[in-house]
Parts: C-alpha cells; structure tokens; sequence
C-alpha cells in the first residue's frame, strides 16, 4: 500500500459520539452528522469529516467503545443542537492511505495499514487515534483517507 507523510493541524470539529461495538451504527451517525452539516449549510465542496475510532476492540470491551464522527468547522463555530458537541482534533504527523470508499476496501486497508508502517520501520504514536478522513473531494472520486499518527 502506498502512503504519503503529511502534518495535519490541530482542527475544531463539531462531533456525534457513539459508544459500543464499532460497525452498522458507526454510518448512522455519520448519517446523523451530514443531516446537521446540511441543516447548517457546513456541508459544501470543502467540507472534512473524520470518523475517530478511539478505542483498540482487541484492547477495550466493544460495548465501551468510542466513536467520533466530526465534522471540521471554524474556530469560532457553537452549537445548540443536542448531541452535537465540539472539540479540538489534536494535529501532528501522520501517515496517510488512500482507500476506494467502499466498506470493504476500507476494512481491508484497516487490516494491511499498520503492518505496512512496522514494516518499513515507521513507529505508530499510539497517544493519538488513527482517523478516516473524508473530504469532499475524495468523496466526489470514491476514495477516503485513513490517517495514523506516527512519530
């Protein structure tokens, strides 16, 4: 698989966050995100949105298991909106892959990526949570990115 190393900055989101086994409900808040991307008019050509798994299911029991799914916005932006919260995605190095936007090749790469880093000697900085980042113009070509933070 080939990646790229790119610093990503630190970024407000405002963000859905879900607790339990990681899966079918995952899109569904992602769904839930859209529907007030789109009823906020945040949902244009520009638009980034970052699924954040923060827990490791071999580590944490699934039931315990977060999941953000966040939507970049200005520094400035607030929200009243019920479960809608905001906060800052924290920035540094990452190795980014890019995926086919189906959930079989993200999966896939899910289960390739980390051994594909060890391998070429590159160490994982596991303070920080690998995110799938889609951004609307990856999106428009069928493709996402899954960023791991490295040091």
């Amino acid at each position: 698989m080939e990646y790229k190393i790119e610093n990503i900055p630190a970024l407000k989101i405002a963000f859905i966050r879900k607790i339990g086994p990681y899966g079918s409900e995952n899109s569904s808040a992602m769904e839930q995100l859209k529907a007030f991307a789109i009823k906020h008019d945040l949902f244009d050509d520009s638009c980034i949105i970052f699924g954040i798994a923060w827990d490791n299911p071999e580590c944490t029991s699934p039931e315990k298991c977060r999941y953000d799914v966040g939507l970049v916005v200005a520094d400035d932006f607030h929200s009243s909106d019920n479960g809608i919260n905001t906060g800052m995605l924290e920035g540094g190095k990452y190795a980014v892959f890019t995926v086919k936007h189906t959930a079989e090749d993200v999966q896939k790469a899910w289960t390739e990526i980390f051994r594909e880093l060890v391998s070429n000697g590159i160490q994982i900085n596991l303070s920080k949570p690998a995110v799938e980042r889609y951004a609307a113009k990856m999106i428009k070509e069928h493709k996402c990115e899954i960023c791991v933070p490295i040091i």
